[in-house]
């Protein structure tokens, strides 16, 4: 095989399993934010994703007939939709939206939970957290769950039965990046399930962290949506994506305090 179709075959066998099925990309979308369900359809295109989470309390997706339904340009046959507890703050309200979308989406049973503190900061409520994830992976979902950078919180979440833990990098919607990579590291170096960083990523160079420090994926909404362009920034997200996971796999080389020649001096002519 020549070197050219060395990082071609590498990619092709790079799958990434969530819940027992495998997909080829690493990066996941909202659909929330954009002008129209057209920027939609296109930004989700570009962007390359197989995996997109629909906010269920803001999006049509069946449950108000006659109004534009996200499922016409998003069909459930060519991505999986991926449910999501947006704007709970209770652990009772989120176990009702995620029974809710398994109804619409006939029996469909991958949800993101997420239970949240506040609305300002749109940090996660633990125990709240605890308590719906408790409730649902007895009922049979797969759950997908954001949390805190808190490794601790991290390992508790999957020993619970969570399929994915999904640490955010910033708050909601900051496009600050990841602010705590050392914690994010910690709780991919101990994870036993995929890691996605979730929320808080601002631009191409975020996602390629996100992947250079060894998560399985990463899902963004607004740093996409938000952008000047959309659908030109869903395909640097891609790409981003792409880049940092095959960083990852070739290895970096050691941080070093000084210079290292590119070509060295042993055994040279002088």
């Amino acid at each position: 095989m020549s070197e050219s179709r060395i990082p071609e075959t590498a990619a092709r066998d790079d799958v990434f399993l969530l819940a027992g099925k495998a997909y080829r990309s690493r990066l996941l979308v909202g659909s929330g934010k954009y002008r129209d369900l057209e920027e939609t359809r296109r930004a989700t295109e570009a962007s390359g994703a197989e995996i997109v989470t629909v906010a269920i309390r803001r999006t049509n997706i069946g449950q108000t007939p006659g109004e534009p339904n996200l499922l016409d340009v998003l069909p459930p046959d060519k991505y999986t939709i991926l449910p999501n507890t947006a704007m709970c703050y209770t652990a009772d309200d989120a176990v009702r939206t995620c029974r809710l979308a398994r109804e619409l989406l006939d029996g469909h049973d991958l949800v993101k939970l997420e239970v949240l503190a506040d609305p300002k900061t749109l940090y996660p409520d633990l125990v709240e957290t605890y308590k719906a994830a408790e409730i649902l992976v007895k009922d049979g979902f797969k759950v997908m769950v954001y949390t805190n950078d808190d490794p601790i919180a991290a390992k508790r979440l999957e020993e619970m039965g969570c399929v994915a833990v999904m640490p955010l990098a910033a708050p909601i919607g900051s496009g600050l990046g990841i602010r705590n990579p050392y914690n994010i590291l910690t709780i991919v170096e101990n994870a036993k399930v995929p890691i996605l960083v979730d929320a808080g990523v601002g631009t191409a160079s975020d996602a390629t962290i996100a992947m250079e420090l060894g998560c399985d994926g990463v899902l963004m909404n607004t740093a996409i949506a938000g952008a000047r362009d959309p659908v030109l920034m869903a395909s640097a997200m891609r790409k981003a994506i792409e880049a940092g996971r095959e960083a990852f796999r070739a290895g970096r080389i050691p941080r070093k305090r000084f210079a290292s020649a590119s070509s060295p001096l042993d055994g040279t002519f002088f």
